[in-house]
């Protein structure tokens, strides 16, 4: 509506009349006739029209969804849409201008030729770690790709008849955090509720050794890329990261006074948040957990025992939009939430205790023990 910057517009409610003057020139529109107005009087119309179906035909053929093109673009792409010799367009100066701006336009149009193969036929990058001696590796796919950990002591038929199995349901094995699809919301969510006698906390960062820092900062960015956690600023609720060794097997060192010692192999660094002021103050769920001596009971005269560790199986659940903020935590590179749930939460177990047990009600007590406790 440009004009109406230089022209004199009335506007008439009652007659539903719009005039406009410019000068001694003056043109009136009724609301009720806008529809039959032709538009042939109006060069830049008809160039931004016949552009803008041009362009999207165009460019919905080359990206792959010639399906979709509008039925209105009944003219092949490769074809000029309209003649020089068009009875409803002027050409503008005589010339056929617009339709050598689209042929050049078709020119630079870059085609985009389409992925033979999708993002999750790519196998992952992953650190293989030493395993125990009764595991080993085996792989989906070629050139040791796709990794697996299955029992040493299958034979040559089994190894087989399991890994073909496993290739069957690739899709339900994660490798890396961005794999984990989540669980639907409807079925399980994580809820924080508060004590109503408890105020928030904001606890202030501490120090933390350099040594681990870039252990921090790799961990926090690769919450960050698996779209785990989310910067914020403004939480009532701040709690601090902590690192904690990750504790591998008994080694047996000399000490300083030549003395065998003892020593628990520290194999890395595990970071969690200290939730302990945002425990106090959250009501606590008291679902039951099942005990380790009940679990050995229900193991007992089983001729077979299969262990399935859910990878990552608290971030497997979102937790609720209004309590996310509420898990918020500080580390020298800023402040950021969770989506999903972490560990360190009291209520953490008992919603995956829960919804492991919705989920596999009917094998739960026969086939299947779920023990959701870390």
């Amino acid at each position: 509506r440009p004009f109406l910057s230089t022209a004199h517009a009335l506007i008439d409610v009652y007659e539903g009349e719009i005039i406009l003057r410019h000068d001694d020139q003056s043109l009136t529109l009724k609301c009720g006739d806008t529809p039959s107005i032709s538009y042939n009087n109006f060069e830049s119309l008809n160039k931004v029209d016949l552009s803008d179906t041009t362009c999207e035909g165009y460019s919905q053929e080359v990206l792959g969804f010639a399906d979709v093109v509008s039925d209105e673009v009944s003219t092949p792409y490769y074809e000029p849409i309209v003649s020089n010799s068009s009875p409803t367009l002027t050409p503008f100066n005589e010339s056929d201008f617009y339709l050598e701006e689209i042929e050049n336009f078709r020119k630079d149009l870059k085609v985009v030729e389409p992925k033979n193969q999708s993002s999750d036929d790519e196998p992952p990058e992953v650190e293989l770690k030493e395993l125990p001696p009764h595991l080993e590796y085996a792989f989906l796919g070629e050139n040791e790709k796709w990794p697996v950990i299955i029992a040493k002591d299958l034979n040559v038929n089994e190894k087989t008849a399991l890994i073909n199995v496993l290739k069957s349901r690739k899709k339900a094995i994660a490798w890396k955090l961005t794999d984990i699809k989540g669980i639907d919301p409807e079925l399980c969510s994580h809820k924080i509720l508060l004590e109503e006698d408890f105020s928030p906390k904001v606890q202030s960062q501490r120090r933390v050794n350099p040594k681990i820092h870039d252990v921090i900062k790799k961990e926090v960015k690769k919450l960050l890329d698996a779209r785990l956690i989310y910067p914020i600023s403004d939480s009532p609720w701040v709690s601090p990261i902590h690192c904690v060794p990750k504790k591998g097997g008994m080694i047996v060192i000399t000490n300083d006074e030549n003395e065998l010692v003892p020593t628990r192999l520290v194999t890395g660094w595990r970071v969690c948040i200290d939730y302990r002021k945002l425990n106090e103050a959250t009501l606590k769920d008291h679902f039951p957990l099942p005990f380790m001596d009940q679990m050995l009971e229900r193991l007992a005269g089983n001729e077979y025992y299969c262990f399935l560790d859910g990878f990552s199986g608290y971030f497997q659940i979102l937790i609720d939009p209004k309590d996310q903020e509420k898990t918020t935590f500080t580390f020298p590179y800023g402040t950021f939430a969770y989506k999903r749930m972490p560990f360190g939460l009291c209520n953490a177990p008992g919603t995956f205790q829960r919804c492991m047990m919705a989920i596999f009600h009917d094998m739960i007590e026969q086939t299947m023990v779920v023990f959701g406790i870390c």
